[in-house]
């Protein structure tokens, strides 16, 4: 108990100390139950981590239990890198055996007997720098491209009852290169005018005054017959 409350001071990010309450009897699965869960604040995606290093991540979540998928499980896998070089992999559960595989790697890789193997970070779920497992020996066949890598993980995965469980990392706020002074004067932006109504022009005079009448044609006088005309 000492060990795991001095070892979360080395941490950003807060952690809640949790107790393990059931862990599975499936040969091929590698999964444990602890007690905190929803309503005490767990998410799924934690990491789940013990004075030593990496124990698990949470993958599944009830109001007051929790489960961790154990990083020897077959279906966990953890981003990690070689601390001597910097060279990163994706370390694989075994399933079957309390060990963790680097798989596809190639055979002429820079990696020795003995090298420790931290979390890279760069998944968002774990700290950089968590001690994951060692090393233990390497497979080079001349019939296979890729070596085969056995590791043993450094965390008491079966030997302790408390685990701690690390909050989600919070992301880095963007910044730009060059950021933009405050004192910086804003180039002036033109603002649209509203168009003013066009004044009524005066009419020329020739449109306005109105035309005199045409006199009517004046009335034809009836044609009076001549007098001999019946005659």
């Amino acid at each position: 108990m000492r060990h795991l409350l001095g070892a979360s001071k080395s941490w950003t990010q807060p952690a809640q100390l949790a107790e393990i309450m059931h862990a599975g009897r499936d040969p091929f699965s590698r999964k444990i139950v602890i007690n905190l869960g929803s309503n005490q604040g767990i998410l799924a995606g934690q990491a789940v981590v013990d004075e030593a290093g990496v124990i698990g991540q949470v993958t599944r979540v009830y109001p007051f239990s929790s489960e961790v998928t154990l990083v020897t499980d077959k279906e966990l896998a953890i981003p990690v890198q070689v601390e001597r070089n910097s060279l990163r992999a994706i370390a694989f559960g075994n399933g079957r055996d309390n060990i963790i595989d680097l798989p596809f790697l190639p055979a002429n890789v820079d990696i020795r007997k003995g090298d420790r193997l931290i979390t890279s970070g760069i998944d968002g779920v774990y700290p950089t720098g968590l001690a994951v497992a060692v090393v233990e020996s390497i497979d080079r066949n001349p019939d296979s491209p890729f070596a085969r890598i056995v590791c043993i993980p450094v965390a008491g995965i079966e030997n302790y009852r408390e685990v701690l469980v690390l909050a989600m990392p919070k992301p880095e706020a963007y910044q730009p290169a060059n950021p933009t002074p405050a004192t910086a004067e804003k180039p002036a932006v033109a603002k649209p005018v509203a168009a003013e109504p066009a004044s009524p022009e005066p009419a020329s005079p020739s449109s306005t005054s109105a035309s005199p009448p045409s006199a009517p044609p004046a009335p034809t006088p009836n044609a009076v017959p001549p007098a001999n005309a019946n005659r």
